[in-house]
């Protein structure tokens, strides 16, 4: 049997191709959203291919529905062998200065960019130590390696989220399983659209001018393009590659 995949925020953007390129690659993909339509969509993607899916409506903000996220997968297909932690909110929901910065946007910007992946690689990681084998990889972003203005909440989550796998690839480094990151540049989806917008407004200039110099290639790169590296860190080709935090920036960050 394929290899079982557990993917948050699995709806759209970054999450979406990643499903859709492993189901294609023959896994058995478990696509997490809280969106049941959006799910549907890459659902039927995924099973126009034939491929393998299960979807599963989940409200991260809720803790209780976090716990009983992997009880569900288990129960249907049996233990997560990889885990992706996609799912995020991104500082254009509510963007202000520091002095400004709303508090509980705070607090939950930490609970489902950090706290979430936390719980959810410890309660897949018991089967995984048992088989000797696993795959955890963290959707982290540039900015888990330098800031961006009005985004404190973002950029200090993500910066977390790369101590989170760092910590746990330490922890791991002998069991089979690997644990690493994906950090993307500016990356084409709703969620960035709304940042762009933002910062026109902010700067005086039109969306496409920033647009323009979100790369070195004159646009905003594509989640379909973000997937294949997920796809190979979860590989057994990558066996060797721990802890890392892979730039996927088109060469914004040489780090």
């Amino acid at each position: 049997m394929s290899r079982r995949v557990l993917i948050t925020g699995a709806g759209r953007g970054i999450g979406r191709a990643t499903a859709i390129l492993l189901a294609r690659q023959g896994y058995s993909v478990a696509i997490a959203a809280r969106t049941p339509s959006e799910l549907a969509e890459v659902a039927d993607a995924i099973r126009r291919e034939n491929g393998r899916v299960l979807t599963l409506t989940v409200d991260l903000t809720d803790r209780s529905q976090v716990h009983a996220l992997v009880d569900r997968v288990e129960a249907e297909w049996g233990p997560v062998e990889i885990l992706i932690n996609n799912a995020g909110i991104g500082s254009s929901q509510n963007p202000k200065p520091l002095i400004e910065f709303d508090d509980d946007f705070w607090d939950l910007t930490f609970h489902v960019n950090v706290t979430v992946p936390y719980l959810l690689t410890k309660r897949v990681l018991p089967s995984m130590l048992q088989a000797r084998w696993g795959r955890i990889v963290n959707i982290g972003s540039i900015n888990s390696k330098m800031p961006s203005l009005h985004a404190a909440a973002y950029v200090s989550s993500k910066h977390a989220i790369a101590g989170l796998t760092k910590a746990t690839a330490k922890e791991l480094a002998e069991s089979g399983i690997t644990c690493n990151a994906v950090c993307p540049g500016v990356i084409a989806t709703r969620m960035n659209d709304k940042r762009i917008e933002y910062d026109a407004r902010r700067l005086g200039k039109s969306f496409q001018e920033l647009e323009a110099v979100s790369s070195s290639l004159g646009r905003r790169l594509l989640p379909e393009e973000v997937a294949p590296s997920v796809a190979f860190l979860v590989s057994d080709g990558a066996a060797i590659v721990n802890g890392q935090l892979l730039n996927v920036c088109a060469g914004m960050l040489m780090d």
